[in-house]
C-alpha cells in the first residue's frame, strides 16, 4: 500500500466546519472597509525575489532565513510572498495607480514564511492588509485607527484589543537618535542578549522592543526617541492624538514601539490583546513614506496595516465570540422515499431555494431507507426535514418534520411549504 501524503508542516487545511468562521470574519472586514470607500486589489502570491530584498532588506531574518525562494525554468529567482505591502506597492506602481493620486486599497490572502509553527502562527498564514497612498496628513493615519476600532466593535472585540501608538520621526532624525542609542548600549554590550548584540550593528532600533529582562533593564536608562523627533513629526503626532481623542478611540503612547527599516517614518501603531495568554499583536501598521521610491516609483507618501487572520479567529473562538448563526448547517433537508419521488423532491428543493433566499436547503442524494435518510437529515444540522413519498407526490403535499424539538410531523401543501418554512425559520 502506498504511503499517505500529508500536508506540509505549518501549512494547514481549513476544513468545512472551520470555514464559516473565516467567511464571517472576512465578510465583516469587507463590509467595514467598504463603508470607508476602500477598494480591493488582488496580487499574485509569487513575486520576483528582488522585490522583497529591496523592501524588507537583505540582512533581515525574513529574507535571510524565512522566505520560500526558488529558481524557475527561466533561471529567475522567485519567492512566495512573505508579506503583502511590497506586492501591493509593486502592483499599484506598475499599473499607474499612484502618481498624483490618492488610493485606499485592501487585500487578503495567504503569505508564506519558513518559521517554527506554533499556535496561531503558521508557515502558510493569512493576512488582511490595508494600504493608503498619496495622503500625507495625520487624518488618514487616524482614519485607519478609527476604522479598525469599528471593526473590533463589529466583531465584539472592543474590550479585548488595546491600541499602542508612537512616532519614530523621519529617517534623518532617527539617524541622530540611532548614534546616541548605539553609543549608550555599547557600554553594556557584554550584558545584552544575543539578538540585541547582533542588532547593535545591523538594526539597533529593534533592540528597543527586546523581551529579554536584562536588556529591558538596561534600556530603562537609554536615550528616548521622543527627544530626537523633528518638529514636523512631533506636530503630526500631536494632531493624530487629537483626532483619536475626538473620535473616542483610546490609546497608549509606547516609546519602545519602533520599526527597523528606514522607509518607515512618523506614525507606528499596534493593536494588542491580552486574551490569548501571552500578549499578542493582532494588527500592526504605520507610515512608510519612503517605500514607493525605494521600489523604483516616484516619491509617494503611504500608510497601512496588516492583521493575521489565524490569530484573529483564534481570539474570537477563545472568547466564544463567534455568533451562533455562523455555521454551514442546513436549514431544511429534503428527502425522497421511493424512486418516483426523487425527481419531484429535487424540483421541490429548487423551489424552496428560490423562495427562501439565504437559507440552506440540502437535497438527499444516494437513496437509502427512511431511517438512514432521517439520520443524515439529523446529522446535517437542519431544523426541518421535508419528506416526499409517492403519496405526497400524488397529492401535491409534503411531510414537514421538526428535527430539533419534539413536535409532530405536519402534512403541508407543496404550494404553501415555502411560506410555512419562512415563518418557522
Amino acid at each position: 500500500m502506498l504511503a499517505k501524503i500529508q500536508a506540509i508542516r505549518g501549512m494547514n487545511d481549513i476544513l468545512p466546519d472551520q470555514t464559516p468562521v473565516w467567511q464571517y470574519v472576512e465578510s465583516t472586514v469587507r463590509r467595514v472597509l467598504g463603508q470607508y470607500g476602500y477598494q480591493e486589489i488582488r496580487m499574485p502570491v509569487v513575486e520576483h525575489t528582488e522585490l522583497f530584498k529591496r523592501s524588507i532588506g537583505e540582512v533581515t531574518d525574513i529574507v535571510e532565513k524565512e522566505m520560500y525562494t526558488f529558481e524557475d525554468r527561466n533561471g529567475d529567482s522567485l519567492t512566495l510572498r512573505p508579506e503583502g505591502t511590497a506586492g501591493c506597492v509593486r502592483a499599484a506602481e506598475e499599473h499607474g495607480l499612484l502618481f498624483n493620486q490618492t488610493r485606499r486599497l485592501w487585500y487578503t490572502g495567504p503569505m508564506f514564511r519558513h518559521e517554527r509553527p506554533q499556535k496561531g502562527r503558521y508557515r502558510q498564514f493569512h493576512q488582511i492588509g490595508v494600504e493608503c497612498f498619496g495622503m500625507a496628513g495625520p487624518d488618514i493615519d487616524a482614519e485607519l485607527l478609527i476604522l479598525t476600532a469599528r471593526l473590533w466593535s463589529a466583531l465584539g472585540l472592543s474590550d479585548h484589543a488595546r491600541l499602542e501608538i508612537n512616532s519614530i520621526g523621519t529617517s534623518d532624525s532617527r539617524k541622530v537618535y540611532r548614534q546616541a542609542l548605539v553609543a549608550y548600549l555599547e557600554q553594556y554590550q557584554d550584558k545584552l542578549d544575543d539578538d540585541s548584540k547582533r542588532r547593535l550593528t545591523t538594526n539597533p532600533l529593534r533592540i528597543l522592543d527586546s523581551k529579554d529582562p536584562a536588556t529591558r533593564e538596561i534600556l530603562q536608562g537609554a536615550p528616548s526617541l521622543d527627544d530626537y523627533l523633528d518638529d514636523e513629526s512631533r506636530q503630526h503626532f500631536e494632531q493624530l492624538k487629537a483626532m483619536l481623542d475626538a473620535a473616542g478611540v483610546a490609546y497608549t503612547v509606547n516609546p519602545a514601539l519602533v520599526r527597523g527599516l528606514d522607509y518607515y517614518g512618523k506614525t507606528v501603531f499596534e493593536w494588542i490583546t491580552d486574551s490569548l495568554g501571552a500578549q499578542g499583536t493582532i494588527c500592526a501598521g504605520g507610515r512608510y513614506d519612503g517605500l514607493v521610491e525605494q521600489l523604483g516609483g516616484k516619491p509617494t507618501v503611504a500608510v497601512g496595516f496588516a492583521m493575521g487572520l489565524e490569530r484573529l479567529i483564534l481570539l474570537l473562538e477563545t472568547l466564544e465570540l463567534v455568533p451562533e448563526h455562523v455555521n454551514n448547517q442546513a436549514d431544511v433537508y429534503v428527502t425522497a422515499m421511493g424512486d418516483q419521488a426523487i425527481a419531484p423532491a429535487m424540483a421541490l428543493a429548487e423551489t424552496l431555494r428560490s423562495e427562501l433566499p439565504g437559507r440552506i436547503v440540502v437535497s438527499h442524494c444516494g437513496g437509502g431507507s427512511f431511517k438512514s435518510q432521517m439520520k443524515k437529515a439529523d446529522r446535517s444540522g437542519a431544523r426541518f426535514a421535508v419528506i416526499l413519498g409517492e403519496n405526497e407526490v400524488a397529492q401535491a403535499t409534503a411531510g414537514l418534520k421538526p428535527l430539533r424539538d419534539d413536535q409532530p410531523q405536519q402534512e403541508i401543501a407543496q404550494a404553501d411549504l415555502a411560506a410555512v418554512l419562512a415563518g418557522l425559520l
